[in-house]
């Protein structure tokens, strides 16, 4: 049990980027490209499962100044190192034959993230705001090896979004951390030293208007409208402005968003805002 928590099963759903091509290249009841997708969703799950671990054992010191991962397995003491290393070596491995099954670009794709994440883990997490573009990087690569998979062909209007989405979650976790730790989050991550309130949130104002500008672009292009074959996606922009002035709101009054994953799906408006988001879509593309 102890084991399973320290893989972080709750993150996973952040591997569900890679279903995004699936959904916005309308092949979502393909089912030889339904079955290929999640078993790209289950090499990731592997494979980040392993990353985890390796971050874990790495920062297990940090981590028990943290309030909140201390209470992880490895920095509580309930996982013994032994066993984290044992699991790591074999769930990145199986990850990354899943992968090979695929295809070969997908394969490289996942290389790719696995080399990313251990740089950040390394080094990169180290470099001011290089750093949350790393992070911001996972979200957008997940979405790039989904395309791989499947083999169809990528938006550059869904790669500018999923980049722009992720660099505001990715600061949004930063400004969580600054506010938890307070003077001790230099302690747990050095680079925060490099942080403040008002420059985040500086960085957070340009990121949500750039996102939300790019999504209304996005609607109204004649890429979309010709894909599509309708004009009607810009009534899906009210629920977009609604779900980040919501993840804002938790944000700056509720001082959340250290975890968005968990975040979106235990904030219950921000979940029916999700819910309506994707009926309203769901209604517009079968409406023609």
């Amino acid at each position: 049990m102890e084991l399973f928590k320290a893989l972080r099963p709750q993150q996973w759903i952040k591997n569900l980027f890679i279903f995004a091509p699936l959904i916005f290249s309308q092949n979502i009841f393909n089912r030889p490209l339904v079955v290929t997708t999640l078993l790209a969703f289950a090499a990731f799950c592997l494979v980040t499962s392993a990353i985890y671990l390796f971050n874990d054992l790495r920062d297990i010191e940090e981590d028990r100044l943290h309030p909140v991962k201390s209470r992880r397995p490895l920095a509580a003491g309930r996982l013994k190192k032994g066993t984290a290393i044992v699991a790591m070596a074999v769930l990145g491995p199986a990850g990354l034959l899943i992968a090979a099954a695929i295809n070969l670009n997908f394969l490289l794709m996942t290389v790719a993230y696995v080399a990313l994440q251990v740089a950040y883990c390394l080094w990169l997490k180290h470099v001011v705001i290089l750093d949350v573009f790393v992070v911001a990087a996972g979200f957008l690569i997940r979405v790039v090896a989904g395309g791989l998979a499947i083999r169809v062909f990528l938006s550059s209007w869904l790669l500018i979004c999923t980049t722009l989405l992720s660099l505001f979650l990715a600061m949004g976790k930063r400004r969580h951390e600054l506010i938890i730790l307070e003077k001790d989050a230099a302690s747990h991550r050095p680079i925060l030293r490099e942080y403040n309130i008002y420059l985040l949130d500086q960085m957070i104002s340009v990121v949500t208007a750039s996102t939300l500008l790019a999504y209304c672009l996005y609607t109204i292009s004649e890429e979309t409208v010709a894909k599509f074959g309708t004009r009607n996606l810009i009534f899906t922009v009210p629920f977009v402005l609604y779900g980040i002035f919501r993840y804002l709101y938790l944000i700056h009054q509720k001082s959340e968003g250290g975890t968005p994953e968990t975040l979106i799906l235990k904030d219950k408006p921000l979940l029916v805002d999700l819910f309506l988001w994707v009926a309203a879509a769901a209604v517009i593309l079968n409406a023609r």
